[in-house]
C-alpha cells in the first residue's frame, strides 16, 4: 500500500520542540546572577566615570569659561586647535614630549632583558631576593622618590659625592638645575623604578612555556643563551608585542607625575612636555578650552599611533589587540 504524503504544516508535524534559545539564555543568566550583578555595577561605574565625561571634549571647540555651562559657550570650531600649532610653545612642547617618550620606548626591551635572566637563576632564595629589591621603588609613589631624587643630586648629593671621588668631575653640579640633564635623569629614575614590575608580566608568560621544550633544546644540544634566544623568546613573542603596541600608542605620554616632581623654572627648557602645559594652561592660566583642545589632539594622535602598531604586528607576526 504506497503511503501518502502528510499534508499537515510542518509545524504541527512537530510533536515536541526543544527549548528555545532565548529560555536557555535567560536561565544561564539567571544561574549565573550573581556574577552578572558584579558585572553590571563594573559596566555602570564605566559609564558614569569614563563614558559620561567624554561629553567634555565639546569644550576643545567652545570658547568656555567658569561662568557659563558648556552649552551656553560659544562655538569656536578649530580655533584652539590652530592656536596650539601656532603657539610659540608648540616646538619646544613637542620636542621635550616625543624627545623623552622615544627615549623612553628605547627602553622597552630592559625589562624583558632582566625576566629571561631572572628566570635562569636558580637559587630560589637569590631569586626571591632580587624580585623584592626591583619591585620595591614601584609602590613608592613619585612625590618620595622625587624628593630623595633631589636629594642625591643636589650641590652635596651623594651623586656629587661619587662622581668627585671617582675624578668624574671637578666641581659639585646641581643636576637638576641644568636642562642638559634633566631627560637623563627622567629616563634613568624610570627604569630604576618600574623595570622589575615591568618584568613580571614577562616572567608570568615565561613560566607557562612547557618544561619539555626546554628539555628537548637540550637534548639538541642547545646551551642557557641558545634556549633563552630559540625558545623562550619565540614562547612570549605575543605577550611582547601586545605590551610594544601599548607602549607605541603611549608615546605622547611622558609621565605626568615624575615630570612635576622633577622640574623646575631651571629646567623648563627641557621638561616642558605636552602633559604639563596642559595642566598649566588649564588650571594655572585658566584656558579650559586651549587645554583640553591640546589633550584631544594628543588622544588623536595616540589612537592613529595604536592602529598603526596594531595593524604593523598583526601583519609581521599574526598578533594584535583587535
Amino acid at each position: 500500500m504506497e503511503m501518502q504524503p502528510s499534508t499537515q504544516p510542518a509545524a504541527m508535524q512537530e510533536i515536541e520542540t526543544p527549548p528555545s534559545s532565548r529560555r536557555k539564555w535567560l536561565k544561564k543568566l539567571y544561574s549565573q546572577r550573581h556574577i552578572q550583578i558584579m558585572a553590571l555595577l563594573g559596566i555602570v561605574w564605566m559609564i558614569i566615570f569614563n563614558y559620561i565625561p567624554m561629553y567634555g571634549v565639546v569644550i576643545a571647540f567652545k570658547d568656555y569659561d567658569i561662568i557659563r555651562t558648556i552649552a551656553e559657550a560659544p562655538w569656536a570650531g578649530l580655533t584652539h586647535f590652530k592656536e596650539f600649532l601656532q603657539d610659540e610653545n608648540f616646538v619646544n612642547v613637542m620636542k621635550n614630549t616625543l624627545g623623552i617618550s622615544l627615549l623612553k620606548l628605547l627602553t622597552f626591551p630592559l625589562p624583558i632583558v632582566f625576566a629571561l635572566f631572572l628566570n635562569e637563576v636558580r637559587s630560589l632564595r637569590y631569586k626571591k631576593a632580587i624580585q623584592t629589591i626591583s619591585y620595591l621603588p614601584h609602590f613608592l609613589s613619585w612625590v618620595v622618590l622625587g624628593g630623595i631624587l633631589a636629594t642625591w643630586l643636589s650641590d652635596v648629593g651623594i651623586i656629587n659625592d661619587i662622581f668627585m671621588a671617582l675624578n668624574i668631575i671637578d666641581k659639585p653640579i646641581s643636576f637638576l638645575a641644568e636642562p642638559k640633564y634633566f631627560w637623563t635623569i627622567v629616563i634613568t629614575s624610570d627604569i630604576w623604578k618600574e623595570l622589575g614590575w615591568s618584568a613580571i608580566i614577562y616572567l608570568a608568560a615565561i613560566t607557562s612555556i612547557s618544561p619539555e621544550m626546554y628539555e628537548a633544546a637540550t637534548i639538541d644540544g642547545a646551551g642557557r643563551f641558545q634556549q633563552m634566544w630559540y625558545v623562550t623568546l619565540p614562547a612570549i613573542k605575543a605577550t611582547i608585542s601586545i605590551l610594544f603596541i601599548l607602549a607605541v600608542s603611549g608615546v605622547l605620554n611622558s609621565n605626568f607625575d615624575q615630570i612635576l616632581v622633577l622640574r623646575n623654572s631651571l629646567n623648563d627648557s627641557a621638561s616642558n612636555v605636552i602633559d604639563y602645559y596642559v595642566y598649566y594652561t588649564g588650571i594655572s592660566s585658566g584656558r579650559y578650552s586651549f587645554s583640553t583642545a591640546i589633550g584631544l589632539f594628543k588622544s588623536v594622535i595616540a589612537l592613529i599611533l595604536l592602529l598603526i602598531a596594531n595593524q604593523v604586528s598583526k601583519k609581521l607576526n599574526d598578533t594584535s589587540l583587535f
